[in-house]
């Protein structure tokens, strides 16, 4: 999200490998592009050993009361969409959409109506996952980004985490 906000505000970082964290000898990467993963880098990653993996990538110090604007503006949105708006981090949120089929249309409708309000008011992509449960719905989010849309339908859900693998389980594995 750190990433994506520095690259809307300059877009000479568009494409590049963009590292975004503290700039101190003890800092750590916050946020990263995906051209920045291509080489390894992560969050939350020693800021040297970024520098060692990518030295010719773009490094920025973190704004926070930027992107705190930006994550307003975007609950904002969601809280069009539906009443209940759990927000968990600065760049993630739980929607419930349950009774919001005759506004918003069937799932995957109302997610792309939603992918393209916040694109049209905010010039950000969204990753939306759409599930019966937050755990699967958070997991599916991750599946396609930084565009993302997936649905698991009900009774799905033990198809997707095998097709995924366990090592994207969200709080369990690796990612």
């Amino acid at each position: 999200f750190f990433a994506s906000v520095e690259s809307l505000d300059n877009p000479a970082y568009r494409g590049k490998p963009l590292i975004v964290g503290g700039m101190g000898p003890r800092g750590v990467v916050s946020s990263c592009s995906y051209e920045a993963r291509a080489f390894g880098i992560h969050s939350p990653m020693p800021m040297f050993k970024a520098r060692q993996l990518c030295p010719h990538a773009v490094f920025v110090a973190g704004r926070m009361e930027r992107y705190s604007a930006m994550s307003h503006k975007i609950v904002a949105i969601l809280e069009r969409f539906s009443p209940i708006v759990q927000q968990i981090s600065i760049d993630e949120a739980f929607l419930d959409m349950s009774g919001t089929q005759r506004l918003f249309g069937p799932p995957l409708e109302a997610a792309a109506s939603l992918k393209r309000t916040v694109k049209e008011e905010t010039s950000l992509t969204i990753s939306v996952g759409i599930a019966q449960t937050r755990y699967i719905a958070k997991m599916a989010s991750a599946y396609g980004k930084p565009d993302g849309l997936c649905r698991v339908s009900p009774g799905k859900e033990i198809l997707f985490v095998d097709t995924i693998g366990l090592k994207k389980l969200w709080g369990v594995g690796h990612e």
